[in-house]
């Protein structure tokens, strides 16, 4: 009897937890209500539902509930953070300040700025993944408005020191935005504690359902909203909001802050059995990015003497990723991989593993067992 397929890439999107969906059906039958109908109990009811959300989803991160502004995503988040600062930022200040390896959606949100007159810098990255301090410190100065540095990378796994880059950006009086997709739910994540100004999270992310997200906006922080209509969200983002999904989001958030310990420690335990395993039967495996400063169930590694395309088509029965899903799907090398290796000595054959809530050890055993056996076969047909 063959095995199913095995499913390893959670960085890209997860499945709706079980409880989750539980506790979301309601809200799309018996719940109905909009919460902004404040005449009657079908609102007022939507209306606590979405309250009870916000406390969890500010509960999780260290905020208080209205700091959370319920989005689409983290997509819509990053660009109303980027876009929202860039509108009200004082006349002294047109100039932002990202990482080389932000995703596509901050990156690109911040080279728009340009075409109004700001400037921008991109700082580099250590081999390690990890953004250069020193570059950091020359680059933010009394004219820069906004830093966005996420804290986890979504395709290296590599965590970032935001209290040590929150630092640098408040001595010049700038904001601190972060994109924490990867990051909330899977480790601690305070933005009291790393001094965030903006954060930006989804659901999918984190066994909650896709289309749902959020926005942490500190307190008296100006920020003009992206859209504008009902005014709903006390005018910071208007629109019909998805109770539903609102949710889902929020019982999110609940598991995580209840179990986020335990199971990262699992993930991380798996994780390193993983790489044992690979450099052990296969050889030839290397870490990208720092192993110490990690997402737990993150893994990215190459591996020496294999074409990479190859190696995709011949362990089909494991969905893995040779980089994020915003950008698999490109032949060239992930901007992230040039930001670690330089044109010039980026792998030709490299791996994101993603485990998840239902990864077990016989499926880290069975990965194993399928790369060692199609990395040698590979490398002995070469």
């Amino acid at each position: 009897m063959s095995r199913p397929p095995l499913y390893l890439d959670y960085h890209a999107t997860t499945p709706v937890d079980p409880r989750v969906l539980e506790a979301m059906i309601p809200y799309f039958t018996e719940v109905f209500g909009n919460p902004a109908s404040s005449s009657h109990q079908w609102g007022w009811k939507a209306q606590e539902a979405v309250e009870e959300s916000r406390r969890r989803v500010a509960g999780l991160i260290g905020a208080s509930a209205r700091e959370v502004v319920f989005t689409s995503g983290a997509t819509e988040s990053n660009n109303y953070a980027i876009k929202g600062v860039a509108a009200t930022a004082p006349e002294g200040r047109r100039h932002v300040v990202c990482s080389a390896i932000e995703h596509k959606c901050v990156l690109e949100t911040c080279r728009g700025l340009e075409s109004s007159g700001w400037t921008l810098t991109v700082v580099p990255v250590d081999r390690d993944g990890r953004v250069d301090l020193d570059a950091l410190r020359d680059a933010v100065t009394e004219q820069t408005a906004l830093v966005s540095i996420m804290v986890a990378n979504n395709e290296v796994g590599v965590l970032q020191p935001m209290a040590d880059i929150a630092a640098i950006t408040h001595a010049k009086g700038a904001l601190l935005h972060t994109d924490a997709a990867q990051a909330v739910g899977k480790v601690p994540v305070d933005v009291e504690a790393d001094g965030i100004d903006l954060l930006s999270l989804t659901g999918h992310k984190m066994y909650g359902p896709k289309g749902c997200g959020a926005l942490y906006v500190r307190r008296h922080t100006d920020l003009a909203p992206l859209i504008i209509g009902g005014g709903q969200e006390r005018g910071r983002r208007s629109g019909t909001l998805n109770v539903p999904g609102i949710v889902g989001l929020g019982y999110a958030c609940l598991l995580d802050k209840r179990g986020m310990t335990e199971e990262s420690a699992r993930l991380a335990s798996l994780r390193d059995r993983l790489f044992e395993g690979l450099r052990t039967r296969a050889g030839g495996v290397t870490v990208n990015g720092s192993m110490a400063h990690r997402l737990p169930h993150n893994l990215h590694v190459s591996f020496d003497g294999v074409d990479g395309s190859s190696l995709l088509i011949g362990i089909s029965d494991i969905a893995v990723s040779s980089g994020s899903a915003c950008s698999s799907a490109s032949a060239t090398p992930s901007h992230v991989l040039l930001a670690l290796f330089g044109s010039d000595h980026v792998p030709t054959a490299t791996i994101r593993f993603g485990l998840g809530r239902t990864t077990t050890e016989d499926d880290v055993d069975y990965t194993i067992q399928r790369f060692a056996q199609v990395v040698r076969r590979l490398r002995g047909a070469n």
